[in-house]
């Protein structure tokens, strides 16, 4: 599990393709100190598993479902990506739970200062299908980071960035119609399914004439 507090800004080595199967490698410094075979990491808001670790780099794996359902389909070598290490248990909560599975990508739109001041609105759009799990003054990991939505019209999220989360991350290098990684709160998820009824029987008078009653 991570809770969205981006620790360092890697940069992508390469994505190496052999017989259909796809690595990423990213160079880094600070989440390699105690980096080991088979742990995990958030990249830019993707679970992914160390599979090979260099003094310079790591490596994973990245599946089909991955490749498809993710943004990783634009990243090249030299392209930023955000990391996390996962949440120690004894560590603070900070961010929200966010647990690297992505729900799908948006597309970034603008990332604008705001003028007379140092903070940033960023724009996204969301797919549709994902904006009833968003609301504002609630939590949206995007390529990882754990924001707050200060306001969303239809599929149009507008965040609040502080300087020091726009220095930190790669929203600086995205360009309009980049895709991102979302993940809603999962929180909100598990309400509409506890609370959704129970689907009523579809079965007719003619199916039970059917079977004989």
């Amino acid at each position: 599990m991570f809770t969205g507090i981006i620790e360092e800004v890697g940069r992508v080595d390469r994505v190496s393709e052999t017989g259909g199967n796809r690595k990423l490698t990213v160079a880094c410094k600070q989440i390699l100190r105690d980096l080991k075979k088979g742990d995990s990491v958030s990249v830019s808001g993707v679970c992914l598993t160390a599979v090979e670790i260099t003094p310079q780099s790591f490596t994973a794996d990245l599946a089909e479902e991955t490749w498809n359902r993710t943004s990783f389909s634009r990243v090249r070598e030299g392209a930023l990506v955000n990391l996390e290490r996962p949440m120690r248990a004894n560590g603070r909560f900070d961010g929200h739970i966010v647990q690297g599975h992505v729900d799908g990508t948006g597309e970034f739109r603008s990332l604008k200062r705001i003028p007379v001041a140092d903070d940033y609105w960023l724009t996204i759009s969301i797919p549709a299908e994902l904006s009833r799990y968003v609301i504002a003054k609630g939590s949206l990991a995007i390529e990882g980071i754990s924001l707050t939505v200060a306001k969303i019209d239809g599929v149009e999220v507008t965040v609040a960035i502080i300087p020091h989360t726009a220095e930190i991350t790669n929203l600086k290098s995205l360009k309009p119609g980049d895709p991102v990684n979302l993940e809603v709160d999962m929180i909100a998820k598990y309400v509409e399914k506890m609370t959704r009824p129970a689907s009523s029987s579809s079965l007719t008078i003619q199916d039970l004439v059917r079977q004989g009653f």
